[in-house]
């Protein structure tokens, strides 16, 4: 007959001790209720609660990410983006996350999607694309100041994807191709511009060097020559013709 009493009277106290202790871990935080209402936060460790009236909710103090879904966000410049993100918050007030909002991971997410918007609607599609990390930290500033009062930090807040319509996709490619050969044009025209400086000047010091033009000249011949497949005429300098003119001259007036 005691043995069988027994039977129930341990299992009545293996109830009771796992209703009565808890344990706390370092990364959480507990809310301990007394008859419905807030007693005390438990630190990390082995707490007791008296059972029936007592109850207790922890509560994760880690960083935890909370996704943005995609939205459809109108620019100001009226073209329509594909925008999602990821919230980084953790509770640094575990009272307020608990007795202050009833879920709020979800709130955060929904309060994110309404800043996402309301910040995306005011910039234009190139800002949107270039300044990607200021708009993040301008929506971090917005989200952070309302979840505050509910006790907890975002830490961060990062911009996943952008996607645009395919038409605005194509012409964006466009105005990059024509961005890249209005560069290629500018570089070519420059460099002619430069080539054409060292010429003129090359020009001016051969023409005042005595001999500089022919060394030029034979120079330019040997180049050329060493392609067989070539034909090379050979011109004669307008100072040659000019020096037999003057021969011929003497000769006529030595005859006369």
């Amino acid at each position: 007959m005691f043995d069988i009493l027994c039977i129930p009277i341990g299992f009545i106290a293996i109830i009771f001790a796992l209703t009565t202790f808890r344990i706390v871990f370092e990364y959480e935080r507990g809310i301990v209720f007394t008859l419905g209402k807030f007693s005390k936060i438990a630190n990390p460790g082995l707490v007791v609660i008296i059972p029936i009236l007592q109850s207790m909710k922890k509560v994760d103090n880690r960083i935890t990410t909370v996704d943005i879904p995609k939205q459809e966000v109108m620019t100001k410049d009226n073209v329509p983006a594909s925008i999602n993100a990821v919230v980084y918050c953790r509770v640094i007030d575990p009272k307020k996350a608990v007795l202050s909002i009833q879920n709020y991971l979800y709130a955060v997410s929904q309060y994110g999607q309404t800043a996402l918007r309301d910040v995306i609607g005011n910039k234009e599609l190139d800002y949107l694309l270039m300044e990607r990390e200021s708009i993040a930290n301008e929506i971090k500033q917005i989200v952070d100041k309302e979840t505050d009062e509910w006790g907890i930090d975002i830490t961060a807040i990062k911009i996943q994807d952008i996607e645009l319509p395919g038409d605005m996709k194509r012409a964006m490619a466009r105005q990059a191709e024509a961005e890249r050969e209005k560069r290629a044009t500018i570089i070519m025209s420059e460099g002619e511009r430069i080539a054409s400086d060292n010429l003129s000047k090359a020009a001016e010091k051969l023409g005042v060097m005595p001999g500089a033009l022919h060394l030029r000249t034979l120079q330019t011949l040997a180049d050329i020559s060493s392609d067989q497949s070539n034909t090379v005429i050979v011109p004669i300098p307008v100072e040659l013709l000019k020096a037999l003119e003057g021969f011929a001259k003497v000769n006529e007036k030595k005859k006369k």
